[in-house]
């Protein structure tokens, strides 16, 4: 991204990135924005197994300790509801929920594929069963896949980017009466009210371009878009004119930011990194800090020093502090 810039601009710049923050240089203050801490975390991916509730505990420590005012968990809270019998996947879910329940704070939840329970068929999960595919989620989390609320001046949505298809496999998809509660919700936005927006399969990212092909797909995944959110063209639209200060992503277990239309959607590394074994692709486990000031916004991602029971070997070398574009402009 090309910019202009002066000598105190270059020098604020390089004090953010050394602190280990990033934001966009040519962000606007809303006056009646507040200031806002807290925490997207995503991908904990919890279970018994290679000790995922314990590396969870561990990370909800750290979380506590930075003391945000609420978290955002960003989907795929166990592995797998999807295919797990109901009696695991029943388990699954106390456990997570005892475990976060650590986090003694606010936590808003956005659905993630592996959320979505009983979904695949070899669950033997029956489609009549009162908690199939999403009303797991509604229940245990009290609240809708898609939402939206206002907190001190800022508006934020959840979007719900994972939909069961007919053969009981998932198709990462923003669906219709989604993309008109989302026209609506914008559209009743005061002008110029900063908004913050989460989603769990990523709206727009580059990971499909770091290695080819990026996984084997199985029938389901050559079927439908699993991997980015397959109609990201019809979302994009809607958030022009919105003073949109950026987009928070899970499901790549990738930490990356990617800008369009002065947009930053920022895809954070998973609380279970490599699934429980190690890092993924030079990410290791962790999550993203977000603070808001008078409608800026900037972050950073932390890791809280895991060490897998049973590491698998990565393709590439870690970066435990990813250098960052940008900050917020000298006043």
């Amino acid at each position: 991204m090309a910019m202009n810039m002066d000598r105190r601009g270059f020098l604020s710049l390089g004090a953010a990135a050394a602190a280990g923050w990033a934001m966009p240089v040519e962000a606007k203050v809303a006056p009646g924005a507040g200031r806002v801490k807290y925490i997207f975390f995503t991908d904990t991916h919890l279970e018994p197994e290679l000790k995922g509730d314990v590396g969870s505990a561990q990370a909800f420590a750290k979380i506590k300790a930075i003391k945000p005012e609420f978290c955002i968990q960003g989907g795929d809270h166990c592995f797998d509801l999807a295919v797990a019998p109901r009696e695991r996947s029943m388990m699954l879910l106390d456990l997570y929920q005892k475990t976060e329940h650590t986090l003694d704070m606010p936590i808003h939840h956005v659905l993630g594929n592996h959320d979505v329970f009983g979904r695949g068929s070899k669950s033997g999960v029956s489609e009549s069963d009162p908690l199939y595919g999403k009303k797991a989620f509604e229940q245990k989390f009290d609240a809708k896949t898609y939402r939206s609320w206002d907190y001190k001046g800022y508006h934020f949505i959840v979007l719900d980017s994972v939909q069961i298809t007919p053969d009981r496999y998932y198709s990462a998809w923003i669906d219709d009466p989604q993309i008109a509660w989302l026209k609506d919700d914008l559209a009743a936005v005061k002008p110029g009210m900063p908004i913050v927006i989460s989603v769990h399969c990523p709206l727009i990212s580059a990971a499909n371009e770091y290695k080819s092909p990026w996984h084997e797909p199985d029938p389901g995944q050559a079927k439908y878009p699993t991997f980015l959110t397959g109609n990201a063209w019809q979302v994009l639209p809607l958030f022009e004119g919105h003073n949109i200060l950026g987009v928070f992503q899970g499901h790549t277990h990738l930490n990356e930011v990617v800008y369009w239309r002065d947009i930053p959607f920022i895809t954070s590394g998973a609380i279970c990194g490599n699934w429980w074994m190690g890092s993924r692709w030079g990410t290791p486990e962790g999550f993203t800090v977000v603070e808001l000031d008078r409608g800026r916004i900037r972050w950073r991602y932390e890791t809280y020093g895991w060490t897998s029971v049973k590491p698998e070997a990565d393709p590439l070398p870690v970066i435990l502090q990813p250098s960052v574009p940008g900050s917020w402009p000298t006043t």
